[in-house]
């Protein structure tokens, strides 16, 4: 069980970040959600909805042409999704003449408004280069390109900068905020970078060992979060002008997944757990502020005496 029974939304316009460790269940998520599970993965009970319509279960033809039209990806490594044997305008323009209705020409011309959308020069010319030819800045910018071109409602952005030079990383940035505004597309960004997280997210979802933790407004998880593994990851994180002998750190680490134990998963390594922790699983549960939410029996023992 790569990931237990999590749920979340996503709106029209709004980057959601998915954070947490490696192992967390975060790729696997977006992959999921996508229909890319690599076999023996499966989802094994749920339903994944996308504009009101459940598409998990769906036929692979289907899910093929929603994933192209309706759903972008964006990977960490963009020479997984881009094919070296063929140009950057060939590959462009066929998923341009697959997903639309546009003709050759018109493709080509769209091919290269969307090289210039995404800020690469020259685009005309650049569109009969090949992958290889374009820095890695670049052939991420290339694959943005790709996953916008149907204009799509939602892009799963998985760990889409962390290849990238810091210079680079907040040019990509910039350029996923501003497609998000400009067309009202939904973002599931995911990585394990608070500092991305912290640039780009509307909202916070924290996973932990295959099960979400937290989910909140960006600056309220970031200023006051409220399950105790957030608060370790953002104690982890160093302030500016604040000097310490030693990082602070979470003690031990995330459990695998077939060592997932009993009860909240994190208790093995919670400064703040009872007795219930051991036993009993937490759901996620108000926290006193609305618009935030954690799975921490703390809240429902707080719930009980007042």
């Amino acid at each position: 069980m790569a990931v237990d029974d999590i749920s979340f939304s996503i709106e029209e316009g709004e980057v959601l970040g998915v954070v947490g460790e490696s192992g967390a269940g975060k790729s696997v998520t977006g992959a999921g959600i996508i229909g890319l599970l690599e076999p023996p993965g499966r989802i094994a009970k749920g339903n994944i909805r996308f504009e009101g319509r459940q598409i998990n279960g769906l036929p692979q033809e289907a899910m093929r042409r929603i994933r192209g039209a309706k759903i972008g990806a964006i990977f960490q490594d963009p020479l997984t999704s881009l094919n070296p044997l063929y140009s950057i305008g060939q590959q462009l323009i066929e998923t341009l003449t697959t997903h639309t209705d546009l003709s050759p020409a018109q493709a080509r011309a769209r091919a290269i408004d969307l090289l210039n959308e995404v800020g690469i020069p020259a685009a005309e010319r650049r569109l009969e280069s090949y992958p290889h030819e374009f820095s890695g800045g670049m052939r991420q910018r290339v694959v943005i390109a790709l996953a916008i071109c149907a204009n799509p409602r939602l892009i799963i952005a998985d760990e889409p900068t962390t290849a990238l030079d810091v210079s680079i990383q907040a040019q990509i940035i910039a350029l996923l905020r501003r497609l998000c505004h400009e067309h009202r597309t939904a973002i599931m960004l995911i990585t394990h970078d608070m500092g991305v997280i912290a640039e780009m997210s509307d909202r916070v979802a924290v996973m932990y060992a295959g099960r979400i933790a937290e989910v909140g407004p960006l600056r309220d998880v970031v200023k006051s979060p409220k399950h105790p593994y957030t608060v370790g990851l953002m104690d982890s994180i160093p302030k500016v002008g604040q000097e310490k002998d030693q990082l602070s750190h979470i003690r031990g680490a995330m459990p695998r997944l077939q060592e997932i134990p009993p009860g909240c998963p994190f208790h093995p390594r919670c400064p703040e757990a009872f007795d219930r922790c051991q036993g009993e699983r937490p759901d996620l549960m108000p926290t006193g502020n609305p618009d935030q939410v954690a799975s921490c029996w703390k809240f429902a023992r707080t719930d009980q005496h007042g």
